[in-house]
């Protein structure tokens, strides 16, 4: 079977809420191995960012993307200061780097997040807690931010425990609420 931080494939929650990225925009992938997302990203019209530690693994991306190699977990933020409109992290987590990425969000920049939870220690890697989402600890990073959806279960294909985010970075002063789309288009 498949691991899904193995999969080729960009991931269905990404695909589903890419459309709230403003059109053209640019977007940051979060220790973005080999690139399924930066890839699929760049692809969509995204001017796209990866970072990962494996200077091996994101070589190839260059020709799509802009590629940073830095440690995000034992050095500083390599991107400070920098706004993106979408900000990507699939099966990772680091919790000391969740100031940096909101930080990195654009106003009515968005945040897609899916990456495993609690439970995943029963049937198979990541199994270290520190490894793993806490039952709604992605609402409540995601406090300041406008939640489009949020997921927090079981997922039978691939097996895995699993939570996952759509947020919004709301400019400031809007007069009216903002239409998202639950199926990513934006409005």
């Amino acid at each position: 079977m498949l691991l899904a931080h193995l999969d080729p494939e960009p991931s269905a929650w990404v695909r589903r809420f890419a459309g709230l990225i403003r059109p053209g925009g640019t977007a940051l992938d979060v220790a973005c191995g080999s690139g399924r997302h930066v890839r699929w990203l760049a692809a969509q019209g995204l001017a796209v960012t990866g970072v990962d530690r494996k200077a091996e693994a994101v070589a190839p991306l260059r020709a799509v993307a802009e590629v940073v190699v830095a440690d995000i977990e034992g050095g500083p933020w390599p991107l400070p200061g920098r706004r993106f409109d979408a900000v990507v992290v699939t099966n990772y987590l680091w919790r000391p780097l969740w100031p940096a990425l909101l930080e990195s969000l654009a106003p009515g920049g968005v945040l897609l997040v899916e990456t495993f939870a609690h439970g995943q220690q029963l049937i198979g890697k990541p199994q270290r807690a520190e490894f793993l989402l806490q039952p709604g600890e992605l609402l409540q990073l995601c406090a300041g931010l406008r939640v489009v959806a949020f997921e927090d279960g079981f997922d039978a294909v691939p097996a895995r425990y699993v939570q996952r985010i759509a947020a919004v970075a709301e400019p400031a002063g809007t007069a009216e609420p903002l239409r998202y789309g639950l199926q990513g288009a934006g409005g």
